[in-house]
């Protein structure tokens, strides 16, 4: 099976890329310096040539204050750019498997949202995932659209600086006495590893085409992910909450994004671990702890 895999130098698509080849699939890796998924004619040329089964789409403006700054350019790359890869998927009879954000719920529920929960966008990165979301379902034939959450990986986040949460928090624990972090968001911390595996399970497992929930088993507060971090790697760092208002948000984001993997349960394919099962995982093959 032959694979093209947009946003292939991202922290999520480097993963992809790597777990697909190390199962022997033919892998077409798309950096962001061959395909700008905002050019139609860019996409429609690149991918006809391309020729895969599979087209997987890890390519999104993911800044949220840059988005709210620049929604023109948000809506072009996150919801135009979904669209243009819709298109040229239906023209090469390809699969798309586009990844989507936690972010599309407001966060008023308070418990796991589930696929079928109504969004409710906040800031204008989610908005313009949503649209994306929309375009994927209404136009690609063959799809599964995966929403995500707090990823972290091995390879650097190239929208956001190059470090995740656990190496900020890993470095912070290194150059300081005392970390402050937030505790009045709650997610849950997902390692692109897992999602990647999980990708690989829908596939071989026929999965339906529709709306998936993939991310890790269970929930905590950003300040409780960095309490395990500190524990799992026995960092003698002390950790407060942060004050109310301490850091303010500059775009408002839901302050519950928990997901539940209910329709990947439903058919009997849900491979996520338990986030903090996941995390020590990442600890030992990155930073060698544990």
């Amino acid at each position: 099976m032959k694979l093209a895999v947009i946003g292939a130098d991202g922290q999520l698509g480097s993963d992809i890329v790597e777990l697909f080849r190390a199962e022997c699939f033919d892998v077409v890796p798309l950096t962001i310096d061959r395909l700008d998924i905002a050019d139609n004619r860019q996409v429609q040329r690149v991918l006809a040539e391309a020729g895969a089964d599979v087209i997987i789409n890890t390519a999104a403006m993911h800044q949220v204050e840059k988005c709210e700054a620049d929604p023109l350019k948000a809506f072009a790359v996150n919801a135009l750019g979904a669209r243009n890869i819709a298109q040229a998927a239906n023209a090469g009879s390809s699969r798309l498997i586009h990844i989507s954000t936690d972010y599309v719920f407001s966060g008023e529920k308070m418990e796991p949202y589930l696929e079928n929960d109504c969004p409710l966008p906040l800031n204008a990165y989610a908005n313009s995932k949503l649209a994306g979301e929309l375009f994927v379902r209404s136009l690609a034939q063959k799809h599964y659209v995966i929403r995500v959450s707090g990823l972290y990986g091995k390879n650097p986040c190239l929208e956001k600086g190059g470090l995740n949460f656990v190496d900020l928090m890993l470095k912070l624990a290194r150059e300081r006495s005392e970390v402050r972090v937030v505790d009045d968001e709650v997610l849950t911390p997902t390692a692109t590893k897992e999602v990647a595996r999980q990708i690989l399970k829908m596939l071989n497992g026929q999965a339906e085409d529709g709306l998936y929930h993939a991310t890790a088993e269970g929930s905590c507060s950003w300040f409780e992910f960095a309490r395990e971090i500190f524990s799992l790697s026995h960092s003698t760092v002390t950790l407060n909450k942060a004050e109310p208002g301490e850091f303010p948000a500059k775009v408002p984001r839901p302050s519950y994004s928990v997901l539940e993997n209910h329709n990947l349960k439903k058919q009997n394919l849900n491979g996520m671990s338990f986030w903090k099962d996941a995390l020590k995982e990442y600890l030992k093959e990155k930073h060698h702890i544990g």
